[in-house]
């Protein structure tokens, strides 16, 4: 069953190739969605998919891409949100 979740990472995950590397990771999943940088410096990620693939992209959030310092990871359950691919935004 698809669900769609709110992502919010926070350290330093601005200006280390975070949101591009999430959405390879999505892309790899079968995860969709999007995610774009916020003012306070944190990433907030929307994405949907089924719970299996959104564990594997929660816990590679957790981590991130090589340069990243993750120090939190909030994940909400949204109301079930339907996209085509999974996109950055800016």
């Amino acid at each position: 069953m698809l669900k769609t979740l709110s992502i919010i990472v926070t350290g330093k995950v601005q200006g280390v190739w975070y949101r591009q590397s999430a959405k390879e990771k999505a892309t790899e999943l079968g995860v969709t969605g999007n995610v774009r940088n916020q003012p306070d410096g944190s990433v907030a990620i929307i994405a949907t998919g089924l719970a299996k693939q959104l564990d594997q992209f929660i816990e590679w959030c957790r981590q991130g891409p090589p340069r990243a310092l993750v120090t939190n990871v909030e994940v909400t359950e949204l109301p079930l949100q339907s996209f085509d691919r999974f996109v950055i935004e800016r």
